[in-house]
């Protein structure tokens, strides 16, 4: 399937902003499945462009610094991404949850996408034991990883409600936990607290989802907005797999990877910093249209 994405983010504030920094986290990464074909980024005004090393996970990340007087910042991100990754197919000679956390332990792997960077919390990712007992149900030491991680995803979106109005951006996980409600950030937070608590390393992946379903199909959530998911790592021959708690499917030819890290504060689509007083507003679009279908 090939992708065209367009992803823009609007700023707009009271009073001129006279300085702005901010890191983009917007390109697409080279991933397992997926390869970009094309890449632009437009910023209305011009500033200075960029790259910067990424601080922890897996990004490509621009540094851009605007340094004339503004009252709105405009990005405007476009990729073109090819995708081709099928859908994971559980086996009974897959390894168990128990023989993942022993050979994650005994890695020596420190590279960004070793298993050993996604083992522990993270600033905002806690290891709570109200999520370890209820997460616990579906990851029995002796289950095959790939069907624990995904009996885990179908639980959380069948009792939890999305509810855009129940959390904000810095929401804890136990809080959304214990409102049952929330995004697909929480989603996948929660999911990650409990994988990393059995044991299992667990990154949190930020990126889109196709807007339009194929015909017949029910459109998934978190479609027109950047999307987050889980990788849960699965041992050395299968390695990372995707699964999307917030749909209850696993991570297949729908979705397109951005970035990877241990939670949200690695991956954040921008951060930065600006000067200047008064309120802001921001309008975030994004439009994930696929030029071509696969051949059923």
């Amino acid at each position: 399937m090939l992708y065209q994405i367009r992803h823009v983010t609007r700023f707009a504030y009271a009073e001129p902003v006279a300085f702005a920094r901010n890191n983009l986290r917007l390109k697409p990464i080279l991933w397992s499945g997926q390869h970009v074909e094309d890449y632009a980024l437009i910023i209305e005004p011009q500033g200075r462009v960029f790259p910067t090393r990424a601080e922890a996970g897996l990004a490509n990340v621009v540094r851009l610094v605007v340094e004339q007087p503004a009252r709105t910042l405009t990005i405007e991100s476009r990729a073109r991404v090819r995708v081709d990754r099928p859908i994971p197919i559980f086996a009974p000679s897959d390894p168990g949850v128990a023989e993942i956390a022993e050979w994650a332990r005994a890695s020596r792997d420190t590279s960004p996408a070793g298993p050993a960077a996604y083992l522990f919390p993270s600033p905002r990712i806690a290891l709570d034991r109200e999520i370890a007992e209820w997460c616990a149900a579906e990851l029995d030491p002796r289950r095959g990883v790939l069907e624990a991680a995904l009996a885990l995803a179908l639980r959380i979106q069948r009792e939890f409600a999305f509810d855009p109005t129940a959390t904000l951006v810095d929401t804890a996980p136990v809080e959304a936990f214990r409102k049952r409600g929330g995004v697909c950030q929480d989603f996948a937070q929660i999911m990650i607290s409990g994988l990393r608590a059995a044991g299992l390393p667990a990154a949190y992946v930020s990126g889109y989802i196709r807007t339009l379903p194929p015909p017949g199909q029910p459109r998934l959530v978190g479609a027109d907005a950047t999307h987050a998911w889980v990788l849960v790592w699965a041992g050395p021959a299968l390695g990372w797999v995707g699964v999307d708690p917030t749909n209850g499917i696993w991570m297949a030819g729908d979705h397109i990877v951005v970035a990877i890290g241990r939670d949200y504060a690695d991956v954040a689509p921008i951060d930065g910093i600006v000067l200047g007083w008064g309120a802001q507003e921001m309008h975030v679009s994004v439009d994930v249209e696929p030029l071509e279908q696969v051949a059923a």
